[in-house]
C-alpha cells in the first residue's frame, strides 16, 4: 500500500472516466495523417487533457463557486473535443462506429460533470462558506 495521499479530484468517478478517455483518445489520435499531428491531434490531446488537469485545479479551489467554474471549463473541453471528432469524421480520419463509441463516452462525462455543477454550486460545507456563516 502506498504512503502518498489521495487528493479529492482522485475520488471522482468523472476524473477516472475522462483519464481513462483520455488515453482510449491518445490512441486513436496517433492513427490520424502525419500532417494532422501539430494541428488537429494537438487540439484534441490538449482539450481532452484539460478535462482532467480542470477537475485537479477546481478541486483546490475554497469554494463551491470557484470549483464549479473548472467544472464548467472541463465541460467546455468535452464540447471541443467534439467539435474535433466531428471534424475528424468528416475528413474521414475517423470511422462512424469509433466516432459514435467515443460520443457516448463524451455523453457520460458531461451527464457526471453536470451533477458536480451542480452540487458544487449548491455546496454549504466549502471552506469559503462556512468561514462567512462564523
Amino acid at each position: 500500500m502506498s504512503d502518498y495521499r489521495i487528493y479529492s479530484f482522485e475520488k471522482l468517478e468523472v476524473y477516472h472516466e475522462a483519464l481513462d478517455l483520455c488515453v482510449k483518445i491518445y490512441g486513436i489520435v496517433v492513427n490520424f495523417p502525419k500532417e494532422e499531428q501539430y494541428d488537429l491531434v494537438r487540439q484534441i490531446k490538449r482539450a481532452m487533457s484539460g478535462v482532467t488537469a480542470n477537475l485537479a485545479e477546481g478541486s483546490g479551489r475554497a469554494s463551491g463557486d470557484d470549483q464549479a467554474r473548472f467544472t464548467n471549463m472541463a465541460y467546455a473541453s468535452v464540447l471541443e473535443v467534439i467539435n474535433h471528432f466531428n471534424l475528424a469524421v468528416k475528413l474521414r480520419y475517423l470511422d462512424p462506429n469509433t466516432h459514435t463509441q467515443l460520443r457516448l463516452s463524451f455523453d457520460k462525462i458531461i451527464n457526471q460533470l453536470n451533477a458536480l455543477y451542480k452540487y458544487q454550486i449548491n455546496n454549504e460545507q466549502t471552506l469559503k462558506k462556512r468561514v462567512k456563516k462564523g
